[in-house]
């Protein structure tokens, strides 16, 4: 008899240690994804507990979650939640999401900076994309003394961002961002292009500044370094740029398709009718295409160019102003047929 209640009392003892590993793996060691492909979490620095919960339960069993909601309690969680976008994959269990959550094991996102002709629409294209509100964002790039940090003020802080795409953390902060950028930017102004600048006698700045134009004035990547010679030659002759995108830029009016006189006359120091040399910054992020043709401009005589009358995209070039003028009737006439206004 007593070798039956031995008995019985390990099978029960068997019995419970089996329900308890069972409600282990059930709570803790089971899959927590209820996906076949990874799933990505953002915690935000306002996210409590709760929060976080729910945004899991979007991803996650809802035993998972109990099971998570024990080890935040166990391991103090609620008072050190990591913001961040965190990766839940296939196969991981409540622990090892848990663990990535608390120690922030996050993954970085591909953050493609935009070719934005306005600071406000960088902010917006980037608070999309990364942990940032887009009025703070747009407010720094607008304080000159923030951007003094870098060694730009609100005019050329535009020349910071080369646009490209970049591995970047999403919680990452407005500094943090701006010093990543910063780095980018000196990679990429290397010795060699910095020794093609200088041979034209520009700054980095004021190459950015060129390229921005010529971006404006054609997507032809092709035809650029012949616009950059041409828009060198003026500034060499002292001749006012007269580049259209650069009134578009001051009336701040992007959809225009026509130039009239009367805004050629826009009291604004990005108006290059009214004032000579280049601008006081960018009229948009400058592409790398762009700055390389300004760097590797075509030489030559071309003083004039006019949109070519076929709408192609590119242009048509003169050395004297009574060629441009013809050439400028052509494209008149043809914008005239097309009822463009």
């Amino acid at each position: 008899m007593e070798a039956i209640k031995k008995r019985l009392y390990l099978i029960a003892i068997f019995a419970g240690f089996l329900c308890s590993a069972g409600l282990v793996y059930y709570y803790f060691m089971d899959d927590f994804s209820t996906s076949d492909t990874t799933e990505y979490v953002y915690i935000d620095d306002n996210d409590d507990i709760d929060s976080v919960c729910v945004k899991l339960s979007a991803i996650g069993h809802e035993h998972g979650i109990i099971g998570f909601r024990s080890l935040a309690r166990h391991w103090k969680y609620t008072d050190h939640i990591r913001s961040g976008r965190y990766p839940i994959r296939p196969g991981e269990n409540i622990i090892t999401v848990f663990r990535n959550l608390k120690n922030g094991h996050q993954e970085p996102i591909k953050l493609t900076i935009p070719e934005s002709r306005t600071m406000e629409r960088l902010a917006g294209a980037l608070s999309k994309k990364l942990m940032l509100d887009s009025l703070a964002l747009a407010i720094v790039l607008h304080d000159n003394d923030f951007c003094a940090k870098f060694g730009y003020d609100t005019a050329t802080i535009a020349c910071i961002f080369v646009p490209d795409t970049y591995e970047i953390y999403w919680n990452t902060s407005v500094e943090h961002l701006m010093q990543r950028m910063q780095r980018e930017h000196d990679h990429f102004w290397n010795e060699q292009r910095r020794a093609k600048a200088d041979s034209i006698g520009l700054t980095p700045n004021e190459v950015c500044t060129l390229a921005s134009i010529i971006d404006e004035e054609t997507a032809n990547n092709g035809e650029k370094p012949m616009i950059a010679g041409m828009y060198l030659n003026r500034l060499k002759t002292g001749m006012p740029l007269q580049a259209d995108p650069t009134v578009k830029f001051a009336l701040k009016d992007f959809g225009l398709r026509r130039i009239y006189h009367d805004m050629l006359r826009y009291d604004s120091p990005y108006n290059t009718y009214r004032n000579a040399g280049l601008p006081p910054g960018p009229i948009k992020i400058a592409s790398e295409a762009g700055i390389d043709a300004v760097l590797n401009r075509v030489a030559h005589d071309y003083l004039y160019m006019c949109a070519k009358e076929d709408f192609s995209g590119t242009h048509n070039f003169a050395k004297t102003y009574r060629e441009h003028l013809q050439n400028a009737a052509r494209y008149t006439r043809a914008l005239n047929q097309r009822g463009i206004k």
